[in-house]
């Protein structure tokens, strides 16, 4: 049977077109959410009415509301939510601006929170349905120059975590995914962008992060297409994983980071059961 897809995030060379493609190509039925509805218009037509895109400013909670109901309307309910929405930017943790990093949390966080909240009453009356979040490798592994951006991944990982929990029950699955460097459109701004680091103490931290992006721009190591395919592969599995790591470096990083972090806690084990009253 055909599923009904929602992405959010439609950019042309993303992931949330990744996932849309890998949808389609399985037969089944997409929304996409664009700030820029225009530039995905011709790759919309060669699906006909199969495709639904939709406008939305994601960080508008009464407009997310009525994009959600325009593609139950259309479709008739949402089977699989994709929150792929969300952007990065770099900055130290004492001298990012307040705005700057607000904004992240708005879209990165908040706006995954009121798509997630509008499409779960009509998942729940059907009683099935899957949310797949997005996150990303800095969602379990914290980046420096790019903590603030891994604080709004991680807030994504522990709200996944409570919600699978939440909504087992309803017979609605939930997952995780922490995609790595992926050859995406990600990357492509830092080019442009100086460092606007007010504290000096912190610039060569921050240009050798912004080179290091630069240089991985259109070169970066995974497949979106093959990104996408592993998660809808994941989600046949029986019972599917919790989250799912893509690409080599990711898995990579990730195994090591929770292995020195197992090993810290373990040689701190007298320390910490010394903290309970006596018995």
């Amino acid at each position: 049977m055909s599923r009904r897809w929602f992405i959010t995030g439609g950019t042309p060379g993303n992931f949330g077109m990744a996932f849309a493609d890998a949808a389609l190509e399985a037969g089944d039925r997409v929304t996409i959410t664009s700030r820029r509805p225009q530039e995905l218009a011709e790759w919309a037509d060669q699906y006909g009415d199969r495709v639904l895109v939709v406008p939305l400013e994601l960080t508008d909670a009464a407009q997310v509301r009525r994009a959600v109901l325009t593609a139950e309307e259309r479709f008739g309910g949402i089977d699989v939510l994709v929150n792929n929405a969300g952007r990065g930017w770099y900055g130290s943790i004492e001298g990012m601006d307040d705005s700057a990093l607000r904004a992240m949390f708005e879209l990165n966080f908040f706006a995954v929170l009121s798509v997630t909240r509008a499409v779960l009453p009509g998942m729940r009356a059907r009683g099935n349905g899957w949310i797949v979040n997005v996150s990303s490798v800095a969602g379990l592994v914290s980046a420096p120059g790019f903590g603030y951006y891994s604080a709004t991944k991680f807030a994504v990982e522990a709200v996944t975590d409570a919600l699978r929990v939440e909504v087992a029950g309803q017979g609605i699955s939930v997952l995780a995914v922490e995609p790595g460097a992926f050859r995406t459109n990600a990357y492509s701004g830092f080019a442009n962008e100086p460092v606007a680091e007010p504290i000096s103490e912190y610039h060569d931290m921050l240009e050798q992060v912004r080179a290091t992006f630069v240089e991985m721009d259109g070169v970066q190591p995974g497949d979106p297409h093959r990104g996408a395919r592993a998660v809808i592969a994941a989600m046949a599995q029986d019972p599917p994983p919790r989250r799912l790591v893509l690409g080599n470096g990711g898995y990579e990083a990730v195994i090591d980071e929770l292995e020195q972090t197992l090993a810290e806690l373990r040689r701190n084990e007298t320390l910490s059961r010394s903290a309970d009253f006596p018995d």
